[in-house]
Formats: C-alpha cells, sequence, structure tokens
C-alpha cells in the first residue's frame, strides 16, 4: 500500500513540475514574442504628432523659449562675422563692397536655417522613420517566431526524465523566466532612453543652428547636426538588432535538451540587451558625432 501511495504522490509531483515547466517555458518565449512585437518598431518616433502631446510640448518649449536665444547668439555670431570679413582685408585698409553683400546673404541664410529649425529636425527623423519602417517590414515577412511548433513534443520530452532531473529542470526555467522579464525592462529602458533623449535634443535644436554660417563656431552646429543622423538611424541599428534576435531564437531546438534551451533562450536575450546599449555608441561612430 505504502508502495502505492509512493508511486501516486511520486507521479504527482512529477506531473506537478512538468506542468509547471511547460508554463514556464510557454510564459518564457511569449516574453520573448512580445519583445520583438512591441519594440520591433521602436525606432519609430514621429516630431509631427506622438498622440500624447509631448512633441507639440517639445515644439512650444523650443519656439518660445530657446528661439529666442538663438536669436541673441545668431546676432553675436553675425556680427563677431562680420568683423572678421572686414579684418580680414588687410587689417581694415582694403575694403571691397561685395564682402557687405556676402554678410549679408549670409545672415540671411542662417535666419533661414534658425527659423525652420523644427522642420529641419523633423526631415531627418521623417528620413530615419521611412528606413525604420522598410526594415520593420523585411523583417517581419521573413522572419516569424511559431511558438506553438517550437514547444511541440516539448511534453513528451519532460515525461522521460526522472523527478530530480525535472526538479532541476523547473528550477532553471523558474529562473529563466525571471531573467527574462528583467532583460525585457531593459529593452524597454534603452528602448525609451532613446526617444527620450530624441525630445531633449530636439528642444535645443534652434541654438546650434545659429551657429552654422560661422567658421569658428560651425563645427556646433555640424556635431549637432551628426547627433540628430546618429540618432534617427539608431532605429535601424535596433531593428538590425531585433532581427537577429528573432532568428536567433528560431534556431534553438527545444526537444533536444530543455535546460540548454532555457540558458541559450536566456544567453539571447541578454545578448540582444547587450547590442541594444551599444547601438547609440556605434551609431555615433558612423556618424562621427561626439
Amino acid at each position: 500500500m505504502f508502495d502505492e501511495l509512493f508511486t501516486y504522490i511520486s507521479d504527482w509531483f512529477r506531473h506537478l513540475l512538468i506542468d509547471s515547466i511547460s508554463t514556464y517555458m510557454t510564459a518564457t518565449f511569449m516574453t520573448t514574442e512580445d519583445v520583438l512585437g512591441r519594440y520591433g518598431s521602436s525606432g519609430l518616433l514621429t516630431l509631427n504628432g506622438d498622440g500624447l502631446g509631448i512633441s507639440s510640448l517639445i515644439q512650444t518649449l523650443s519656439q518660445n523659449v530657446i528661439l529666442p536665444i538663438a536669436g541673441i547668439i545668431l546676432t553675436f555670431v553675425m556680427c563677431y562675422e562680420l568683423i572678421q570679413i572686414i579684418i580680414q582685408k588687410n587689417n581694415m585698409h582694403d575694403i571691397d563692397t561685395w564682402i557687405f553683400f556676402k554678410w549679408i546673404f549670409k545672415t540671411f541664410i542662417a535666419v533661414l536655417l534658425v527659423s525652420n529649425t523644427w522642420q529641419i529636425v523633423t526631415a531627418v527623423f521623417n528620413l530615419g522613420n521611412r528606413i525604420v519602417m522598410q526594415a520593420s517590414g523585411t523583417i517581419t515577412t521573413s522572419i516569424g517566431i511559431d511558438t506553438g511548433t517550437a514547444l511541440a513534443g516539448f511534453a513528451e520530452a519532460l515525461e522521460d526524465k526522472g523527478t530530480g532531473e525535472l526538479f532541476g529542470i523547473f528550477l532553471t526555467s523558474a529562473f529563466v523566466f525571471l531573467a527574462i522579464n528583467l532583460l525585457s525592462l531593459c529593452v524597454f529602458l534603452v528602448v525609451y532612453a532613446r526617444i527620450i533623449e530624441i525630445y531633449l535634443v530636439t528642444s535645443l535644436a534652434p541654438i546650434p543652428f545659429a551657429t552654422f554660417t560661422n567658421h569658428d563656431w560651425s563645427h556646433v552646429g555640424q556635431n549637432y547636426l551628426k547627433s540628430i543622423l546618429a540618432l534617427a538611424f539608431q532605429g535601424f541599428l535596433i531593428m538590425v538588432c531585433m532581427g537577429i534576435y528573432a532568428v536567433l531564437l528560431n534556431n534553438i531546438v527545444f526537444v533536444d535538451d530543455v535546460a540548454a534551451a532555457m540558458w541559450t533562450c536566456l544567453g539571447y536575450t541578454a545578448l540582444l540587451v547587450y547590442a541594444l546599449f551599444k547601438t547609440g555608441s556605434v551609431s555615433k561612430n558612423i556618424f562621427a558625432a561626439h
């Protein structure tokens, strides 16, 4: 009788472990699918309106608060430019009338750039969005994670495991489930930190744009332009990371070694987070922004 009771309890405990492991496995890979689905197009960001009112707030602050300051800086820069032009001509002994027309033209270009800063920055990010949308369409149509197929035969593979081995796999699956959720939070932080950085950089855009037309100060505006290009194309690098992550997950074999598959999934997700953290510096290095 005790043998039958022990067998009954052992079978019950084994099935409990199998059900728990299957639940954790399903939840883990649903989380990975959610990461791809939720952040797969995270490079998209429009400054024309985000539905939350943030874009309009940034535009209002930029045009009402920062633009007047940029106007003062522009006045200083163009006066400095005029002094430079006059001094360059034999220390004011050889002055041609055309240099004043040149200065007026440069001032006109400078005012035009500063007054249309928001439209220029918006155009840069719209270009980045177009590239991200094309990349997203390619990745979505060519890569798809079929969790149901991937987990097929999983319960049958667990049936052949001993109770001790099942308990070890249970602990592994529980740990991996928690770790995957923490890593998905890291993905969230990386993606939305980039979005906040875009808003912060955009809000101060008129100031660096006020320096473009002066040789000594133009490096400020040039580096700013490189920075927003790097931010815009960082979305494409995020899409590349997501595509690689999806391919790696599709190559995991679940039925051969369950524990190894779980650790492999965790490793791929950690690799994704590391790669996402690197996208900002890689993009800035490509565009020589600092």
